[in-house]
């Protein structure tokens, strides 16, 4: 599932795109999290690393422009849709110069909004395609739910990722999930978010210049000593023993 944020100092704006939006038709999670200016949406997605980003232009603390010099040098894998109302051309081409994929204005109407976000999307993915509508409700497989979680722990391993995360939202047992997972990949879902971080671990270890204890926090530990006994548990040396045999 990818990922959105709407960043408004306006409350109805920020309700308007999270009811408005056809999210489980673009396989979006539904924006649990908004910020109110651009300061705070930088912490947020620090944090979450969202696929696509609303963002008005006229914002306290930091303005849109600002705000989109900044995220789009920081985030590049982002796309970003500009909601403004200012219907001036020179607004949507500043709001493009920033990185912007699209330019709405307020007040949102339903069909430009989704038109916006299958244009983000296709920029993410030229093969994308939005889910028909009459599927959307309809709650996916358990085949289709085990590559899900594949591909989450794929794109997100350096979460805290729980199986309830997919229990809860799929309607299947942790028990059962855990089975097929396993089924199909030869090892658990706790096993395979473990083979992702050490896979990158070693990647990483290549580079002398990155330290050891970034390392841990680049693939999810917040404590270096316990990145360091699950990567000897894992491949039976430690990480610097490992750096200084390649």
């Amino acid at each position: 599932m990818y990922r959105a944020i709407i960043i408004d100092d306006e409350k109805p704006v920020r309700i308007a795109v999270s009811k408005l939006g056809h999210w489980a038709a673009f396989q979006i999670e539904e924006p649990p999290v908004m910020a109110a200016n651009g300061k705070e949406a930088i912490r947020t997605m620090r944090e979450l690393h969202p696929h696509l980003a609303f963002v008005d232009m006229n914002m306290p603390v930091m303005n849109g422009s600002q705000f989109l010099q900044q995220a789009a040098a920081e985030f590049p894998d982002t796309r970003f849709i500009v909601i403004s109302g200012y219907d001036e051309f020179s607004y949507a081409q500043q709001a493009i110069r920033c990185g912007a994929v699209d330019y709405l204005l307020k007040p949102i109407i339903e069909e430009d909004l989704n038109q916006a976000i299958l244009h983000a999307m296709q920029s993410i993915d030229p093969s994308f395609a939005p889910l028909p509508q009459d599927r959307c409700s309809a709650p996916p497989d358990s085949d289709a739910v085990i590559d899900i979680i594949r591909d989450y722990i794929d794109k997100n391993y350096t979460e805290n990722i729980k199986i309830s995360m997919f229990a809860d939202r799929y309607f299947f047992s942790r028990e059962y999930l855990s089975k097929q997972f396993k089924s199909r990949y030869g090892c658990g879902i706790y096993e395979y978010v473990l083979q992702v971080r050490m896979e990158r671990a070693k990647e990483l270890l290549l580079d002398p210049d990155i330290k050891i204890q970034d390392i841990a926090q680049r693939i999810g530990y917040t404590d270096n000593n316990y990145f360091s006994k699950a990567f000897r548990n894992y491949y039976g040396i430690s990480p610097s023993v490992f750096r200084q045999r390649t």
